[in-house]
């Protein structure tokens, strides 16, 4: 996620930015800038990269002025460069944004047509010519600035300020972040708390649909449609580091909390309700190359591959085209059966794992269709695919992933769509119904996270086992294995994933009362099966933790330990399964005292072979 800062007051604006800049780095980014007014005239630096080099910059071609905005970008449209680095001009507006605009491109077409240029490739230049538009016929800047508001769709976080206004600094947001910190005739405006909390510990947490206007040392807060708010302010004791991990004792939790605004921001401005249909804007193919595919097959590592078995689930029960799933580390070193109408989609979150970047080259030099889904614009894997879904996660600092496992799930089924309505197997009516259904995700997430109290009751109760077992059957086989990847990577404890049917097969012989086994039991069409899985189970001693829907009572009467979800559906279901077990794996690890954040011999992105 972008991170923003913005001053006006009586010091120098550009070393609070810049400082404020630095303690959002941990959010990850690929080029920053700062904007400042001073007699009227503005002056901005950017710069491609790190920190290091804007600071460069800044001594050489330094920034003065009392009032100003700064920006680190984490690209989601267009590529990571300076001319797409934030602040944005327009006439004499400057802008930074963080967010997604969904219905930028009919604006800039819009704007095109009444004569303004546009330099960048971003959503984001967009908002600067939108108020210098309505600054023309409205020259009142506040005004001008709710009248452009008002005309966006999707999610913003936004820092204005108007080389022809120079004492005004307006911010608002919509789905995204904003905090304003208050000092003495001076105020602080960022994304999150760390940037400015080295100036004051004195909040005002903006909510959605507000918006806040400092001018001659005075705030004035409202609703972006113009009614008054009187906002109350909270005092801050949270330590610097506390302060990073937005009040959360760890990065990983932090990033399961944020996995229903991952969602939201992964399907924003794709889903095309009325026709049934996605819109995937870096897709690159047409129906009939879409159509023309006989074969899928998906490649990733670690948990990117276990998505990629759900996608399978996915593809072949909606498109009908076969699919298979393979270990990137595996896949060029066995000759693999790939022609031109076999479609290679390689998932990664980093877009620079070694060896899925090895199987997309190789699939490429045997005439593979080819597309990827990852999490970081024109990383390596995004730049040499022939096509482009990206998730919207934010950087993940937590080497286990979760909201890029989530998202990417996400991205198999937005694309599942497409290609069903590509090939004409899905019908606009059963779009539907899937948008529907992915519409309330995030919300039913949510209600999952609720949960977090009651699964580290469980967690307390098993961190000493030395083994765990996570089965689940169908579209939850994925997910059990993504579970025990969890649990094995941040607490050291041994676990395993299987098929559920696969445990007469060999792994009931490991069942007694010291192992937990941890059953995914929805209520779908394999519960009954699963459900005698369960009793098996039961039947040797074991000690059951279920995971089941809402309300489901046989569950509750076959074993003390029952987590339950909200019912969506088969498809979807595996979704949410997988945040109790997220935390489940956080809880024990924090219990037992392992590093959370950086578990002991692995890397977050692992770029050689």
């Amino acid at each position: 996620m972008c991170g923003i800062v913005g001053y006006i007051g009586g010091q120098e604006a550009t070393p609070i930015i810049l400082e404020g800049l630095k303690k959002l780095e941990y959010r990850g980014y690929d080029s920053a800038g700062i904007a400042t007014l001073t007699t009227g005239e503005a002056g901005i630096r950017r710069s491609e990269g790190k920190l290091i080099n804007l600071e460069g910059l800044l001594r050489d071609q330094p920034l003065r002025g009392s009032i100003g905005i700064g920006h680190t970008r984490w690209a989601t449209h267009g590529r990571p460069s300076e001319i797409n680095a934030h602040p944005h001009k327009a006439g004499p507006i400057i802008v930074v944004h963080n967010g997604i605009i969904e219905n930028y491109l009919q604006l800039r077409e819009q704007l095109r047509q009444n004569g303004h240029t546009f330099k960048s490739e971003t959503d984001t230049e967009v908002i600067a010519h939108l108020v210098e538009e309505k600054l023309a016929s409205e020259p009142d800047f506040e005004k001008a600035v709710r009248q452009a508001l008002l005309a966006l769709q999707g999610a913003y976080a936004v820092c204005v300020v108007n080389e022809r206004d120079p004492d005004t600094l307006i911010a608002a947001k919509l789905g995204s972040p904003m905090v304003v910190g208050l000092g003495a005739a001076e105020f602080f405006v960022a994304s999150d708390i760390p940037a400015i909390l080295a100036y004051t510990r004195e909040m005002v947490f903006m909510e959605d649909g507000e918006m806040a206007v400092f001018h001659n040392g005075v705030a004035r807060f409202s609703t972006i449609t113009g009614s008054p708010l009187d906002k109350k302010s909270r005092h801050i004791d949270w330590s610097p580091l506390m302060a990073e991990k937005g009040g959360y004792k760890h990065f990983m939790l932090k990033e399961i909390h944020e996995q229903p605004r991952a969602v939201r921001d992964t399907i924003a401005g794709r889903l095309l309700e009325s026709e049934g249909d996605v819109y995937l804007e870096d897709l690159s193919f047409s129906d009939r190359q879409l159509a023309a595919i006989k074969r899928i097959t998906i490649v990733a590592c670690g948990t990117s591959w276990h998505s990629a078995l759900l996608g399978k689930f996915y593809i072949e029960g909606h498109c009908r085209i076969p699919v298979e799933v393979d270990i990137a580390s595996e896949f060029r070193y066995r000759n693999p059966v790939v022609d031109e109408h076999t479609l290679v989609i390689v998932i990664s979150q980093s877009g620079e794992t070694a060896d899925t970047l090895a199987a997309l080259r190789e699939a490429k030099s045997r005439g593979a269709m080819n597309i990827a889904i990852c999490n970081v614009v024109d990383s390596s894997i995004a730049r040499e695919s022939s096509g482009v879904i990206y998730t919207h996660a934010g950087p993940e600092i937590g080497v286990a992933s979760t909201k890029a496992f989530v998202t990417q799930l996400i991205a198999l089924y937005l694309f599942t769509i497409r290609l069903g309505r590509a090939t004409c197997v899905i019908d606009s009516a059963t779009g539907q119904r899937m948008i529907a259904a992915l519409k309330r995700v995030p919300a039913l997430l949510e209600e999952v996270l609720t949960l977090d109290t009651q699964t580290e009751r469980i967690a307390r109760k098993y961190m000493n086992a030395r083994d765990f077992l996570y089965l689940g059957r169908g579209k939850n086989f994925p997910i059990a294995l993504e579970g025990a990847l969890k649990l094995k990577e941040i607490s050291y404890i041994h676990a395993e994933g299987y098929p559920a049917g696969e445990m007469k097969h060999g792994p009931i012989a490991l069942i007694d009362e010291e192992v937990p086994v941890v059953m995914l039991v929805p209520s779908n069409s394999s519960f009954e099966k699963t459900l005698s899985n369960m009793e098996e189970v039961n039947a040797r001693g074991g000690r059951v933790i279920a995971l089941c829907s809402t309300g489901c009572e046989i569950i509750a009467e076959r074993t003390e330990d029952v987590i339950e979800i909200p019912l969506l559906d088969e498809d979807l279901d595996p979704l949410l399964l997988s945040v109790p077990l997220q935390l489940l794996a956080y809880h024990v690890a924090v219990l037992k005292g392992t590093d959370v954040d950086q578990p002991r011999n692995l890397a977050k992105s692992v770029t050689v072979e």
